[in-house]
């Protein structure tokens, strides 16, 4: 029956829920650029893991004051769609839960400005002090090296094999963690990637996108899960 279904929606935040990727545009601004670029060049060809990318990033940056990260921060915006397909998933009682592997620094700091108030997330954290910015990692996991933040065992944590499972994102850090979901919105490096790997995925260019591809897999009457993300979770189930 359509009202015995429930859905969790995972999405990630940097360059998905806002209009680009918050966490290197500020190393990009304080830091110093060439080895700036190098790092994440170093992250996306798996040179070294999402944990060292951030510590990396942090000592890159000499000198900075937390006036200086507020007035950046607060130049950047929340995809104004996501707004609206907050409202939608709260008008269908769909759970929803950010997962990112960037800081609560600054997506606390965007969703009051958005006017967004207590939706869950997960992420990293951020610190400023003494000019400098440092990092904790309190959901880190070593067997996923591509995300600090363990996307994958959060969505593992949310959701049951009853649930229908959405993931959206858009970049290296969702690769392992979208596989998990039975239903995917990909752009950028994330759709790319599912290309390649044959991964079946929606694409989208904004939230509305997803909210009207949501409401028709909502109206169908046999809504099938994706196998190889139920074999993945029963794997990961058996393994806790």
């Amino acid at each position: 029956m359509m009202n015995k279904r429930v859905l969790k929606v995972f999405v990630d935040f940097d360059g998905t829920i806002t209009l680009e990727d918050v966490g290197e545009a500020i190393f990009q601004k304080f830091g110093k650029t060439e080895k700036v670029n190098q790092i994440i060049e170093n992250l996306l060809s798996d040179k070294i893991s999402s944990r060292q990318c951030w510590d990396e990033l942090c000592d890159s940056v000499n000198i900075i004051s937390k006036n200086e990260l507020d007035n950046f921060v607060d130049m950047i915006d929340v995809d104004p769609t996501f707004i609206s397909f907050v409202k939608f998933c709260s008008d269908n009682e769909i759970e929803m839960i950010v997962l990112s592997d960037g800081f609560d620094y600054y997506i606390d700091r965007l969703f009051d400005k958005a006017g967004l108030m207590g939706i869950k997330y997960y992420s990293n954290k951020l610190y400023v002090g003494k000019g400098k910015l440092s990092a904790e990692y309190p959901y880190f996991d070593c067997d996923s090296p591509t995300s600090a933040n363990c996307k994958r065992n959060h969505i593992i944590n949310h959701s049951s094999d009853d649930d229908y499972t959405i993931y959206i994102g858009d970049g290296n850090s969702d690769k392992d963690a979208a596989q998990y979901c039975d239903f995917i919105f990909a752009k950028k490096d994330l759709a790319r990637f599912c290309s390649m790997e044959k991964i079946s995925f929606y694409p989208f260019n904004n939230f509305d996108d997803i909210t009207s591809k949501v409401t028709e897999l909502m109206s169908k009457k046999n809504l099938r899960k994706r196998h190889q993300a139920q074999l993945k979770r029963k794997s990961a189930y058996l393994a806790e």
